[in-house]
């Protein structure tokens, strides 16, 4: 934790010296920043925060990918003559089993439009999920394991 607040106060007086206070470039004094704490000496090198930072942007930039593919995929169905969707409510086995991992794996989820997670067990093994667009739901179960499961579990773990 302290090493971000060091990253952070490291981006901020980068913006702060460059005259510069845009989000590009506090993006830029952050990456910087980073690179400057990770060869430094002073930091310890088995440091959690140098391995979970990369792993937490592959997350979100999955994320990104995927909001942009159903977005697309639901405006298709919006704009199509004859109705595509295959709605349908599959349970999906989980993985993980941290709260904080369920908590936010379920909202990334609903989050992606054309999903949601109905209910959670409540024992937290599984998760019930609507979705417009499945044909095979053992498919569907394995991309939500192999993507948004398995970058939640390593970014969080």
């Amino acid at each position: 934790m302290r090493v971000f607040l060091l990253n952070l106060i490291l981006a901020i007086s980068w913006s702060a010296l460059t005259g510069n206070a845009t989000l590009t470039n506090f993006c830029f004094g952050y990456f910087v920043g980073y690179l400057a704490l990770r060869v430094s000496p002073k930091i310890p090198e088995g440091t959690k925060y140098f391995q979970r930072l990369p792993r937490l942007i592959r997350l979100g930039s999955f994320f990104l990918q995927e909001l942009v593919l159903s977005s697309l995929r639901a405006v298709l169905e919006v704009f199509s003559p004859k109705l595509q969707s295959r709605p349908q409510v599959v349970r999906l086995p989980l993985e993980i089993t941290d709260q904080t991992q369920i908590f936010i794996l379920a909202n990334l989820i609903s989050l992606t439009p054309g999903t949601v997670v109905l209910e959670i067990t409540p024992d937290n093994s599984e998760f019930l999920v609507h979705t417009m667009f499945v044909d095979d739901p053992d498919i569907f179960r394995e991309e939500i394991h192999l993507g948004f499961e398995k970058r939640v579990r390593e970014a969080f773990s």
